[in-house]
């Protein structure tokens, strides 16, 4: 599990920023947030699906390179 989670690492954050912007708008139903939601998928123009899927591939991808 360590190896996946570097906290010091820019590639790290540059993984975790998109698969927690997609999290962050899939529960939008839960915390209301719909304006802040809206423009994170309207800026990237990416789902919530992709965004958490770019994440997880980037983070499991540096895992990989360790």
């Amino acid at each position: 599990m360590h190896k996946y989670i570097k906290l010091n690492s820019l590639t790290w954050w540059a993984s975790v920023t998109p698969l927690l912007a997609g999290l962050f708008v899939a529960t939008e139903p839960l915390h209301g947030f719909a304006a802040i939601a809206s423009s994170i998928t309207t800026g990237t123009g990416m789902t919530a699906p992709m965004l958490i899927n770019l994440g997880l591939v980037g983070i499991g991808m540096r895992g990989a390179i360790d």
